[in-house]
């Protein structure tokens, strides 16, 4: 499953709308199906599993964008961790008294039905030193300054744009502007990151680039989970 069918930030973001009572459930049920395509829990269908939840005093959910040695909103088991950064992504349900880890994997049933399953794990606690949205700004633009300086001196063979990058990235209703703004931004640059490629360059331009790309990589990552987390920020911090 990879993060372009971007699943968990779907749930995640509509689903706090939906805690936060700027949605209905199916309204968000709706929006993470328009992204993902038919989705269950386990056997479960989506809309039966967040109302399940929400009796169970579902708090919030929580967004993991794990990468091989950047466990970005992991907190455990091991076999939650190995599966949420081979599915690189994954959505933690944060109840009272425990939390849930959703990752998920194509549910392919029959010849023609393609839709998502999400696996439940139990996970440890929330992790606590997830960015504020503020922060993963400030660190994004400095990446980004980062990534310019060094890359201007890589030179490749020219690239077209793709039609497509200035769009994805939108939050539910009753995120903070600035929320959106870099959900959209991260999630841009998260596009020019995975169409970066290694034709033409030298072996020091390579070792170069890479370097720059690994840390715009997890300012993306860090900026994307951060944005999804924003809409109970200011209650987190009284």
């Amino acid at each position: 499953m990879r993060p372009e069918s971007p699943v968990c930030p779907a749930l995640v973001a509509w689903g706090n709308a939906w805690l936060a009572g700027h949605v209905g459930l199916d309204e968000a049920a709706d929006h993470v199906e328009a992204v993902a395509g038919p989705t269950i829990v386990g056997q479960v269908p989506l809309r039966k599993y967040l109302a399940n939840l929400r009796v169970d005093r579902l708090r919030e959910f929580r967004l993991a964008l794990p990468a091989p040695g950047d466990p970005l909103g992991l907190s455990g088991p091991p076999e939650f961790n190995s599966a949420a950064v081979d599915a690189e992504q994954a959505a933690i349900a944060v109840l009272p008294d425990r939390c849930l880890g959703l990752v998920p994997s194509l549910d392919l049933r029959g010849s023609s039905y393609v839709g998502v399953r999400l696996d439940v794990h139990e996970t440890g606690p929330v992790r606590q030193d997830l960015p504020s949205v503020a922060e993963a700004e400030r660190d994004l633009s400095e990446a980004m300054r980062s990534a310019t300086d060094a890359l201007t001196s890589v030179d490749g063979p020219p690239r077209n744009r793709p039609d497509d990058l200035a769009h994805g990235g939108e939050l539910a209703p009753g995120y903070p502007a600035r929320a959106h703004r870099v959900s959209a931004l991260a999630t841009r640059l998260g596009a020019v990151l995975r169409l970066a490629d290694e034709r033409g360059l030298t072996s020091g331009q390579i070792a170069t680039r890479g370097a720059v790309l690994r840390d715009l990589d997890r300012a993306v990552r860090r900026a994307v989970v951060a944005a999804h987390h924003a809409i109970f920020e200011p209650l987190r911090n009284q």
